[in-house]
């Protein structure tokens, strides 16, 4: 299935099951004692705890049963890299926002992506201690689903659609809650009157994707498992995603160190540079 490319139609049939994985793995990250739980750090700084590997286990086993011919690279695993020829692969965060976590907050995520030709096609953002998921496949549109606390959907999903940006009213930007930066300060700053809204983890994507957020920048690298979902969610709901020129995100493919040098995620594609609407 990866040498071929999985298109819009087969991702639409890994949907459900996919939604159904994101609440598995939050559940399992759920039941991790946060008071308790050793953390260790990465090579890069950053932190890891039980509940991280919790997830990405589940994950794991689940896709190696939904799409086994489909290659796989998850923030844990990422250090093998990605194979070449893979069209189409899945990129896993089992826990984004593990120092919200850490932090006793309620703003981390579970997040998964396919990816087809360097663009994310599926994205699955999961807020387990929220009881909420956002979910979208490019061309057919984005939704927020409500869980209760066994994992289980509850109700009908609600379609969710990016807003225009408010002509009238300052514009609201969704920004990071542990991880500021002073090229996306400035770029805020050049916006009279904006709103600030700080959020942990890939919620800031799914804000932008549900309108309650009209942009979500971030000028300053960070990884491309942090963002496949989400792009793909605020792309679904009507929005896109771009670097400060306009131009479309590389994932990392080529390079191989799976790094995003800058992106911003706008509810509106037309309030993007000229060039994202090229």
């Amino acid at each position: 299935m990866s040498e071929a490319g999985i298109q819009p139609d087969a991702a639409m049939k890994l949907l459900g099951p996919l939604t159904d994985l994101v609440a598995k793995a939050g559940l399992a990250i759920l039941a991790v004692d946060r008071a308790a739980m050793d953390v260790s750090g990465k090579p890069d700084g950053s932190p890891v705890t039980a509940a991280d590997l919790a997830a990405d286990g589940v994950i794991a086993e689940g896709l190696a049963r939904l799409a086994a011919s489909v290659f796989t690279l998850s923030e844990e695993t990422c250090a093998r890299g990605l194979p070449g020829g893979q069209r189409s692969y899945f990129l896993i965060d089992p826990l984004d926002g593990t120092k919200e976590f850490i932090a006793g907050r309620d703003e981390f995520t579970v997040n998964i992506a396919l990816l087809t030709d360097g663009v994310p096609l599926l994205g699955v953002v999961g807020a387990p201690a929220l009881g909420q998921i956002w979910r979208g496949v490019v061309g057919a549109g984005a939704e927020r689903l409500t869980l209760d606390h066994s994992g289980a959907i509850v109700g009908a999903a609600t379609a969710i659609h990016s807003r225009r940006m408010p002509e009238h009213a300052p514009c609201v930007v969704a920004v990071s809650r542990s991880h500021g930066d002073p090229a996306t300060a400035a770029f805020i700053d050049r916006r009279p009157g904006a709103v600030r809204q700080a959020i942990g983890s890939a919620l800031k994507f799914c804000r932008v994707a549900e309108g309650s957020a009209d942009i979500y920048p971030r000028l300053a690298p960070t990884h491309a498992w942090d963002v496949a979902a989400g792009h793909a969610v605020v792309v679904a709901a009507g929005g896109c995603v771009t670097d400060s020129r306009g131009q479309p995100l590389s994932f990392g493919e080529t390079r191989g160190d799976f790094i995003i040098p800058e992106f911003i995620a706008w509810g509106d594609p037309a309030a993007a540079p000229r060039s994202a609407r090229a």
